[in-house]
């Protein structure tokens, strides 16, 4: 597959880059800085060979993407996905250098994919394909190096086997090369409602400046995953109404609210959103997009919000649980609109700040409790929120410019402390 498609006349790797540069117009930042910013530190691409069921020889194309590190070790998600391409991974690498500067957290960006269709491979192709892709990224990560973690269609499973491929390399147990592993291997409480819970408590922050009301507040998830369907949960236990869920196939709507258990439960047993025992009407993911709601949290793709549907949202809230999914021509339509955006590096952060709090507890033998990870979780998510919410009043500007204003400053100038060498 070749470069990724444009969405808007724009690649996913030079809408990140028009991101910071409309940032860095904000900002009092010397050229130089912004120019090694733009630009990732390390690209890998390797060429995977596994030998299928069927006895048959398939090569699939991987990558592993380190943009930044002045901050800290890379740390960045693996996805597995048909789609997946270099200008993909290059974007989200730069993405999680922001993200992981606006949570104030020591970690850098970086990112990985593997092309391939995780739905048509059995389980033991699946973990011959991760094995070789560990070891043919071996060399460039590890605990104080880079730090993956799961993305889409990876999974803690997945995450066990990079950990013990990268521990039998080692000659020893290394749990903190990854995040995001089952429990019994090191893994953190909390780790897989992260993304999701951030995704609800940030979208609850921006109700709360706006003065909406939480009960009955009306919520439109596009996604019903890791992160879509946890986040539907918390939002359905604090009196909100999910009016609709969806995935791949389609979406179900409900204008009285959804029965969230129903729906994660009929996706689990049918691998859809719409069944026997689900009370709503099918609808398309683009219609879920434009429903008249409070909140609407794109949690599924990138590249779904565009120049083409921005002006047909009905959200007075955007909670971006996905990375990337709003173009920088549908932010400038939805801020004229006065949408209150709450962008994907502050949004779906909560992934990489328990991510931390994993590696944290792994590199000094510790255990916390789900309480204490809670506890943090919010308190850092809200202290980010109130940051960007004070940098986007003070300079006018909307959230995703001001998100990016104290991102890409804590890099900036830790890049400046750290200079250029030799």
């Amino acid at each position: 597959m070749g470069a990724s498609h444009k969405i808007d006349g724009l690649t996913p790797a030079e809408a990140c880059r028009r991101q910071v540069e409309m940032a860095a117009e904000h900002m009092d930042i010397e050229d130089w800085v912004v120019e090694r910013l733009l630009v990732t530190n390390r690209e890998v691409t390797v060429n995977i060979p596994v030998k299928m069921d069927n006895g048959e020889l398939k090569i699939f194309k991987g990558y592993r993407v380190q943009h930044c590190d002045v901050r800290g070790p890379y740390k960045g998600g693996i996805r597995y996905h048909p789609d997946a391409d270099l200008d993909e991974v290059r974007a989200l690498a730069m993405l999680m250098t922001w993200k992981s500067a606006v949570v104030n957290i020591p970690f850098g960006g970086a990112k990985g994919g593997v092309q391939c269709n995780p739905k048509e491979m059995s389980e033991a192709e699946l973990e011959a394909m991760t094995r070789r892709f560990t070891w043919d990224i071996s060399s460039v990560i590890g605990p104080a190096r880079d730090i993956p973690a799961p993305d889409v269609y990876t999974n803690p499973q997945v995450m066990a086997w990079i950990m013990d491929t990268y521990s039998i390399i080692m000659g020893q147990t290394e749990a903190g090369v990854v995040t995001g592993k089952p429990l019994e291997l090191g893994g953190s409480l909390g780790r897989f409602e992260a993304t999701g819970k951030g995704v609800y408590i940030t979208a609850l922050q921006a109700a709360e400046h706006l003065g909406i009301p939480v009960e009955g507040m009306r919520v439109a998830i596009q996604g019903c995953g890791n992160v879509g369907g946890v986040a539907a949960r918390f939002f359905e236990r604090a009196g909100c109404k999910v009016i609709a869920l969806s995935d791949s196939g389609g979406a179900v709507y409900n204008s009285g609210g959804l029965d969230v258990e129903s729906v994660l439960a009929c996706k689990n047993q049918y691998a859809c959103v719409m069944g026997p025992k689900v009370e709503g009407e099918d609808i398309s993911n683009e219609e879920l997009l434009e429903l008249d709601c409070e909140v609407l949290a794109p949690s599924a793709l990138g590249g779904v919000i565009t120049h083409d549907n921005a002006a047909k949202l009905g959200a007075k809230i955007i909670a971006e649980g996905a990375n990337a999914p709003t173009t920088p021509q549908a932010d400038e339509i939805l801020h004229d609109r006065g949408v209150f955006m709450v962008p994907d590096i502050l949004a779906n952060a909560g992934g990489v700040t328990v991510s931390y709090f994993e590696w944290v507890q792994n590199l000094q033998n510790l255990l916390w409790s789900e309480d204490e990870i809670s506890q943090r979780l919010n308190h850092i998510l809200k202290h980010a929120f109130n940051e960007v919410l004070a940098i986007a009043q003070e300079k006018k500007v909307d959230m995703r410019t001001a998100a990016l204003n104290l991102g890409v400053s804590r890099a900036a100038r830790a890049l400046k402390l750290r200079g250029i060498y030799p």
